[in-house]
């Protein structure tokens, strides 16, 4: 019988995760292409051999998404699966439509199909948009779950922009393993405040093995998600953090929406920079689409390591990446730190950017005057640092989660803003104490 012929349209990570759960040793499909957005330096890659398995002895390119039209004729594909995350509503059926005129059929998976089952209680962390709050929720579960006297280990949405065959598997314990794998700026931001406060982080590109490994080391595996997708592994209690100061986004984003109804607490986090009526408007949004979720409050509260030079200096920003690029937030916790601290002017980043970072800007035309924290290679770094130096003003406010002090040689100095996730009184905290005593053993 004639095998189903597939292309994965993904960016670096839920694309391989999709093969590798359903199609990697099944052989009544065949995958005959991946391809690549979203991420920049990532197509024209192969997916390798070595991880492909037997069915695939030379692994399976990677093309850009742009030559979506013609891959699927050339490569007589039958359907096309949508594998990658943080897209409204009109981006969604518009792939669908050219899918669909070249002759192919769209499909989306459903979430349960694709998530691994744990021997350990697993905790996901999820969220309706990029750059919600995801992060710093699963660094307050973590840290809560360790005075309970509870041993957890976080798994990280995958990012594999490298060395495919060499990401199989990564542990980062400490600092110097982020070194070790050559990661980006991107990657950065997301292990190393787990890293700093103390914690195992894994990630990579095979999940199945990823998570065996964190399970011998893990009372709780805890899993802390990328963009608004939903998990790779089957959560015991699944935390969705939505975002008041973009209302309206939990019901126009796949699969940011997916995750608030597969939901048992759905947090709505930035509430102390939120209007109420926002906040009030996600509350009815998120209960009209899951009545059976807990919908608890929490503020973002924003810090800095040398508040005394803030004070009427003029200011450049630095914010996380994806967060304000496909992410879409008009400002982040830079800007909130520049208000809170008496920041004088702040510089239009647009007006320095070289290189790469200059092609950022003309890439996502609503970025303001904030700097993302691009970093995808070690160019990028470099048209970053060098975008830093050129900006005329006083010192940097930098609010990426990494230390950019510790990647780039700044000729200003770099004020490192933190944010963190407060919950509402406590009931958020009694909920995971309830997991603890019924989940764990």
């Amino acid at each position: 019988m004639k095998r189903a012929r597939f292309i994965i349209i993904g960016a670096a990570g839920r694309d391989f995760h999709n093969f590798n759960m359903l199609f990697r040793d099944n052989p009544d499909y065949e995958v005959v292409a991946f391809t690549a957005t979203q991420i920049p330096f990532i197509a024209n890659r192969t997916y390798p051999k070595e991880l492909s398995g037997k069915l695939y002895p030379r692994g399976i390119k990677i093309y850009d998404e742009s030559e979506l039209p013609a891959l699927i004729k050339k490569l007589k594909a039958d359907a096309c699966i949508l594998s990658y995350s943080d897209l409204n509503y009109d981006t969604v059926m518009h792939k669908a439509s050219i899918v669909n005129a070249a002759g192919a059929a769209f499909i989306l998976l459903q979430p349960d199909s694709t998530m691994l089952k744990s021997s350990k209680p697993v905790i996901a962390v999820c969220a309706v948009r990029t750059g919600s709050g995801k992060s710093p929720t699963t660094r307050y579960v973590s840290k809560l779950l360790r005075k309970m006297g509870v041993r957890c280990v976080i798994i990280r949405h995958p990012m594999p922009y490298g060395i495919l065959k060499e990401q199989a598997v990564q542990r980062f314990a400490k600092l110097k393993d982020l070194v070790k794998y050559k990661t980006t700026i991107e990657e950065r931001e997301d292990y190393e405040p787990h890293i700093r406060n103390g914690f195992v982080v894994y990630s990579g590109v095979d999940y199945e093995k990823i998570l065996r490994k964190a399970e011998r080391e893990a009372d709780v595996v805890i899993w802390d998600g990328g963009n608004n997708d939903f998990p790779f592994i089957k959560p015991d209690l699944m935390i969705t953090v939505a975002d008041p100061l973009r209302a309206g986004n939990e019901l126009s984003y796949y699969p940011g929406e997916i995750c608030a109804r597969i939901a048992d607490v759905i947090i709505i986090n930035k509430v102390n920079s939120a209007k109420k009526t926002d906040v009030e408007r996600v509350k009815q949004n998120l209960k009209g689409i899951n009545s059976g979720a807990k919908v608890l409050l929490a503020d973002s509260v924003v810090s800095v390591d040398n508040e005394r030079i803030i004070k009427g200096s003029s200011v450049l920003l630095i914010e996380d990446g994806p967060t304000i690029t496909h992410g879409n937030m008009r400002f982040g916790a830079a800007t909130v730190a520049a208000k809170q601290y008496g920041a004088g002017t702040t510089v239009d980043a647009k007006k320095y950017a070289v290189g790469t970072i200059k092609d950022t800007f003309v890439r996502y035309p609503a970025l303001d005057k904030e700097l993302p924290a691009m970093g995808y290679s070690p160019k990028q770094i470099r048209d970053l640092e060098a975008t830093v130096n050129r900006a005329e003003c006083d010192i940097v406010l930098s609010a990426t989660p990494t230390d950019i002090r510790q990647i780039i040689n700044a000729n200003k100095p770099i004020v490192q803003v933190s944010y963190e996730i407060r919950p509402h009184g406590k009931e958020f905290d009694s909920l995971i104490e309830k997991f603890v005593r019924t989940k764990v053993k």
